[in-house]
């Protein structure tokens, strides 16, 4: 039997324009999905549908107009929406992770210690989190030499991998991923889906967006149409 991890409940998203006369943009109404450990859920639906706002929902960067998220932390559902501040980044610290198409960061940060920090927050020891984060990015293929540099002077394909690193490093037993793949080649992107397997084979609940079909076939046990709010297997 499977366990549900994430559950979104009767979610909607409008965004106001208040800047040109408060104009009303609905992106979804009464969405429901529920992903449950081990299993990729993958965003579907044309360009504008809301995958990346309702990924952006389902993380808590953007409040929904109703409904909410919850989410399995520390044993028991949480609502992630209706938190405090302080109870969303203790639930993104420990429960949730977030793998966006950008990477953003303190300058000056070596690289490394990047890719350490989500572990170093989940209580990881420095050694191991040092370990973690040098395994992730020899298999991501940053050459050492760029370990101690700060990411901000790294290409884009680079800064990609820091990224990707950062969000898997945590092991969060729920994991958000938006174009993961974007812009790698060939060897770098079988990298990322071995990775991602890996958490889904550890258990964790991923939810993802793919537009590669390639990627998205070799990850995804079931879509999601965010336009037509209903699950394809």
């Amino acid at each position: 039997m499977t366990t549900p991890l994430l559950h979104a409940e009767g979610l909607s998203k409008t965004f106001v324009l208040h800047t040109q006369g408060g104009v009303r943009i609905p992106v979804f109404d009464a969405l429901d999905l529920i992903v449950t450990a081990g299993e990729c859920v993958c965003l579907d639906g044309p360009s504008g549908a809301g995958k990346s706002t309702l990924m952006r929902c389902l993380y808590a960067n953007y409040r929904p107009a109703s409904g909410r998220v919850r989410v399995m932390h520390r044993g028991d559902w949480a609502d992630l929406t209706g938190a405090e501040p302080w109870r969303q980044l203790e639930i993104r610290r420990e429960t949730v992770g977030y793998v966006s198409q950008f990477l953003r960061v303190i300058p000056r940060v070596p690289a490394i210690e990047v890719v350490m920090e989500p572990a170093r927050a989940r209580g990881v020891p420095a050694a191991v989190a040092r370990d973690r984060a040098a395994d992730l990015l020899a298999r991501l293929r940053i050459p050492e030499r760029l370990w101690s540099l700060a990411p901000a002077t790294f290409s884009g394909g680079e800064q990609q991998r820091v990224n990707i690193a950062r969000g898997l490093i945590a092991e969060h037993p729920i994991l958000l991923v938006d174009e993961p793949t974007a812009s790698l080649d060939a060897a770098n992107r079988a990298t990322v889906v071995a990775l991602i397997r890996a958490r889904k084979a550890a258990g964790a609940a991923v939810v993802g967006i793919f537009h590669d079909a390639e990627v998205r076939g070799l990850l995804a046990d079931r879509g999601f149409d965010v336009a037509l709010r209903r699950v394809a297997a």
